[in-house]
């Protein structure tokens, strides 16, 4: 009988490492791993963090980023590309001009700024450099605070839908409108997808889990849709099952006790 190899469905991710493993880099490979790809990893930075806050970024010195970016891509074929923290205006110029000459596709890039301990990950001129760098994706996934660096403008639970419209058009991209801090009614959380390819606005909506255990829940949900998309999803249906999955590993997670801080999702179920 002949042995056909097939390939796997495989995800790069370019993110900070996070040594508490609730988010980044850590949070990409479980994320990816558990909804059935494999994960490579380019570390742009390593921050000493925990569940309570970040303690100290270090960033890699960028020439040691970009032999990591020529490594993975000059060997392996990648369904997609997730992007997650890049501090600074050289990482971001770096990351653009390996993207462009490996032609990666399926670029999501989740706009990292600040975490979930209210700790900023960016500095100021590499918020200009990153809105730059946000038309080369196919999908972003902010989240409110992170949209409203974006717009410039108050985002609440009436202008969601349109505030993701505008700054998918303004970026030329689609967007993830990611709603779990939005206030709302006590009827559940509201994510917003609009797709620049079709001018379509899609809700998501789940129940609002009462738990403290969300870190890293940008990071994950953004890794999982990459997930998705490099098993041959469409971006509507990528995104509805990563939300799916992020829900259900925030329900896992809920009465799970880690650190003393906002603890993990449970992306396995353990």
């Amino acid at each position: 009988m002949e042995n056909i190899k097939t390939l796997y469905n495989s995800v790069l991710t370019i993110a900070g490492s996070d040594s508490g493993g609730c988010a980044g880099i850590q949070a990409d490979i479980k994320s990816i791993s558990a909804c059935g790809a494999f994960a490579a990893s380019v570390i742009t930075a390593s921050t000493a963090q925990n569940t309570i806050g970040v303690i100290d970024i270090h960033p890699m010195p960028i020439l040691h980023i970009e032999k990591q970016l020529d490594a993975v891509f000059s060997d392996i074929n990648f369904g997609a590309i997730k992007i997650g923290m890049l501090h600074s205006c050289e990482v971001i110029e770096t990351v653009d001009r390996k993207l462009a000459e490996y032609n990666a596709k399926n670029v999501v890039i989740d706009p990292v700024m600040i975490a979930t301990s209210g700790d900023k990950l960016i500095t100021d001129n590499a918020i200009n450099c990153l809105k730059k760098l946000l038309p080369k994706a196919l999908l972003i996934t902010p989240n409110t605070k992170e949209a409203e660096t974006l717009i410039e403008q108050p985002i609440n639970r009436q202008n969601a839908e349109v505030a993701a419209k505008n700054i998918g058009m303004r970026f030329k991209t689609s967007v993830l409108l990611k709603g779990g801090h939005l206030e709302d009614s006590g009827d559940g959380i509201f994510d917003v997808l609009y797709d620049y390819s079709t001018n379509k606005i899609t809700v998501f909506k789940n129940s609002r889990i009462d738990t403290n255990n969300t870190h890293g829940t940008g990071c994950s949900l953004s890794s999982s849709i990459a997930a998705y998309l490099s098993k041959g999803y469409k971006l509507e249906n990528a995104v509805k099952e990563a939300c799916k999955f992020i829900n259900l590993a925030i329900d896992n997670g809920k009465n799970k006790i880690f650190g003393k801080g906002n603890g993990p999702i449970n992306h396995f179920g353990l």
